[in-house]
């Protein structure tokens, strides 16, 4: 009887795992938190895909979310959940490890690239089975220093997994690890061996056509990744170097950013926005040489005096008597002129002497009879 039970348990074990990674219609109804629409792209992709990025951005779970996060909020959202994703698949005692442009992130900062949306993420075929039959759709809550409100996570399997063929087009995503506050997610994608490989033995690939010798990604490397332990390729380098060429590990200004080495971070520049056609960029040339004779012929119109008889009603003068000097009008409400350095120009000098303090003409005259008088008498 024993014998018998024994023999029939490998049946009942393969029983139960068809049944666990079976089909799961994880629907906007069945899934939903806070939203009454579904802004994902279910009704306009094929019957045969699986997973239906959002509407408004293919990085997004429009089942969770109906808007794009601003820079701050999207990089920290981003961080918390990569730092998430580690830790449940070290608790489970799942194998993960960083690829594609999280493993070129990790490689200048150990951090997320700013300008990235998603993460990317691998694990092996057998991981991949066992997550099927026992995590399919478990949601985590966690609740930390950095984020004290808590929030949920989704591990949610993709039921066509099973199929290991690069023809499946549709559903070269394996698994997803979803916000479901914000609808940002990781990808997950399985790293299968290919024992019909022209290369030969030791050749893995991905179904979104990804390609790779098993010596290049075992040992997996102990790392550190957005503060929290990961693992990375063995030949993470030559990974690199394969994907994404020599230049993206050195090239310092990319998508609007600058590596800062003494920061150790890429800080975001002012992007210019240069003229789309050559119609634009002669109307900005045309501009700036307006500009630039506008500044020009400031200086010019500041010197060049009024006529005198304009100068003088603007300026509140009255003719003198003797027609030798004008007289100034007082007027307290004017402010002061700062004074400017004296120049060698014939008019400023003009213009300086009529902006000095003159005697009344009155008095004036008055004086000059009294001087008459006297040489008169003498």
């Amino acid at each position: 009887m024993r014998l018998s039970w024994l023999l029939s348990l490998p049946a009942v074990l393969s029983i139960a795992s068809a049944l666990a990674i079976q089909k799961r219609d994880a629907d906007f109804y069945s899934v939903r938190t806070h939203m009454h629409k579904d802004m994902s792209g279910r009704r306009g992709d094929p019957t045969e895909k699986y997973f239906h990025e959002s509407t408004f951005h293919p990085h997004y779970d429009g089942r969770f979310a109906d808007h794009q996060l601003g820079y701050r909020e999207r990089k920290q959202a981003l961080s918390n959940l990569i730092q998430t994703y580690l830790a449940t698949f070290s608790d489970i005692g799942v194998e993960t490890w960083l690829m594609h442009g999280t493993l070129l992130g990790w490689w200048w900062n150990r951090k997320i690239l700013p300008w990235d949306s998603d993460s990317d993420v691998q694990v092996t075929e057998a991981s991949m089975h066992y997550l099927a039959s026992y995590y399919n759709m478990s949601v985590f809550h966690y609740k930390t220093p950095r984020i004290p409100e808590g929030r949920d996570y989704m591990l949610e399997i993709n039921p066509h997994y099973v199929n290991r063929e690069q023809s499946d087009k549709l559903n070269v995503i394996d698994a997803r690890w979803v916000d479901t506050t914000s609808g940002l997610f990781i990808d997950i994608t399985t790293a299968r061996y290919n024992l019909t490989h022209p290369a030969g033995a030791g050749m893995m690939s991905c179904k979104d056509g990804h390609e790779y010798r098993d010596s290049y990604i075992f040992p997996l490397r102990d790392t550190f990744f957005e503060g929290t332990p990961a693992k990375i390729p063995f030949a993470y380098k030559e990974v690199l170097e394969a994907e994404y060429h020599q230049k993206a590990l050195t090239l310092t200004d990319f998508e609007g950013h600058h590596f800062d080495d003494e920061k150790y971070e890429w800080i975001p520049v002012p992007e210019k926005v240069e003229p789309e056609n050559e119609e634009q960029k002669q109307e900005e040339a045309k501009k700036e040489e307006i500009k630039v004779e506008q500044k020009q012929a400031e200086p010019a119109q500041q010197a060049a005096p009024p006529a005198q008889g304009q100068q003088q009603m603007e300026e509140g003068i009255k003719p003198s008597a003797s027609g030798s000097q004008p007289e100034i009008k007082k007027d307290d409400s004017t402010p002061q002129i700062a004074r400017q350095p004296a120049e060698s120009s014939p008019e400023k000098s003009a213009v300086s002497k009529r902006a000095e303090p003159q005697q009344p003409a009155a008095q004036r005259a008055a004086e000059e009879k009294m001087a008459k008088r006297s040489r008169g008498r003498n």
